[in-house]
């Protein structure tokens, strides 16, 4: 590899992992801080927190910014190697980050096409660490000059190198032992609840900012029937996003809480918006959630004494959702004989939420308008509560 081409290679490195870097501060910081709106949220079209609340973000429950972290800190380890590391370690560090970006590509592209083509989104900071990823590529392929088909055995030759080298067997139990405390240490959704309870001086803190930021956001008209309730909640949700069961597990006893003080207080009115391409005709190949389509039209079927029971059924039971257990469900609980008979016609009226979430520029799951507030992503049970108590504040004093 030539000075140009190593230099070129870390720049790239350096930029993606920095891009990584901040993104995984803003999906942390969407997790633990509802009000918290990202530096990079530009427009409807050009933002990162639409991205980082979909459910394309996480994988096995990290998000990918974390993984793309590691692997551009392991792709800057190497180059480091093309440095200081023995001649023949050095000749086969091109290739290394060659076979590294040809996979890392495929990730890249697929995420590129969620992004742009399925979510509308253009992410700053996800198309920055794309663009550090292909230019990785095209310089250390254009560097290798030996053939990648005898990549494996450069590499059993360069391991055993590396174990009689003191240095790189402590380089290589820094950087692995980082990278599994990051994956494992970095908080899930919903892991602020085992977080140590804040003071009471800071509670009222967080609930004093969440509530100037919840007054700072525009309300849009929703046409959607309150039937006399003081607040309406109109969630835009797919049955098989872990996401939209966080918030409709948390939103639901809440809900209940308010009407029992006082009837017909509180509506929630959920709205279909499954990222299956069976009725969302901006999802393509399929999507990621296969199943969201049928059991979407499984709850219009169901009786309306079952259907709250299916809802509940759906979202605890995502794991094992299928388009066979759907049907299953649909009939053991939902009380559903004809769904094949009535899939097509009633699908229809899937479509046509997911269509209303559109003209209200809804691309990610979970969405919810609480009295015209949108308010995207997994709202924390607390928050939840004090939103209602403000709306009901505010209707009363009108």
């Amino acid at each position: 590899m030539t000075a140009k081409a190593r230099a070129l290679a870390f720049v790239f490195g350096f930029v993606g992992l920095g891009a990584m870097l901040t993104a995984a501060v803003v999906h942390y910081r969407l997790l633990l801080d509802p009000g918290y709106t990202s530096f990079c949220d530009i427009s409807a079209t050009v933002g990162c927190s639409q991205v980082y609340l979909s459910r394309f973000s996480t994988a096995y429950g990290v998000p990918v910014s974390v993984y793309g972290a590691i692997w551009f800190a392991g792709v800057l380890l190497l180059l480091a190697a093309s440095v200081v590391g023995p001649q023949a370690v050095r000749e086969s560090i091109p290739g290394y980050v060659f076979a590294l970006s040809t996979a890392a590509l495929a990730a890249v592209l697929y995420l590129m096409y969620v992004s742009i083509v399925v979510l509308k989104v253009y992410c700053v900071l996800c198309l920055t660490a794309d663009t550090a990823v292909v230019g990785l590529f095209v310089v250390s392929g254009s560097a290798t000059s030996f053939p990648m088909t005898t990549l494996h055995r450069r590499a059993f030759r360069d391991v055993r190198t590396a174990i009689a080298s003191p240095l790189a067997i402590v380089i290589a139990v820094l950087f692995f032992g980082g990278a599994a405390s990051a994956l494992a240490l970095f908080p899930r959704e919903g892991a602020q609840a085992a977080a140590p309870s804040p003071s009471p001086a800071q509670e009222a803190e967080r609930r004093s900012e969440f509530e100037r930021w919840y007054v700072a956001q525009p309300r849009v008209p929703i046409v959607v029937p309150a039937d006399g309730a003081k607040v309406l909640i109109v969630d835009f949700s797919d049955f098989q996003c872990p996401y939209c069961s966080q918030a409709f597990l948390s939103l639901r006893p809440i809900i209940d809480k308010f009407n029992a003080q006082q009837p017909n207080t509180v509506r929630l009115v959920m709205k279909d918006f499954p990222l299956d391409s069976k009725c969302n005709a901006n999802v393509q190949g399929g999507g990621p959630h296969p199943s969201a389509c049928d059991a979407a039209v499984a709850v219009r079927l169901a009786s309306p004494a079952k259907r709250d029971a299916l809802e509940d059924h759906f979202f605890r039971n995502q794991p094992a959702m299928t388009p066979e257990t759907v049907r299953k469900w649909a009939r053991e609980i939902g009380g559903v004989t004809d769904f094949d008979a009535k899939s097509a016609t009633t699908i229809e009226g899937v479509k046509a939420d997911i269509a209303f979430g559109h003209t209200l520029n809804v691309s990610a799951t979970p969405t919810m308008f609480i009295n015209g507030v949108k308010v995207a992503g997994v709202l924390q049970p607390q928050y939840l509560e004090q939103a209602i108590a403000f709306e009901l504040k505010r209707a009363t004093q009108q």
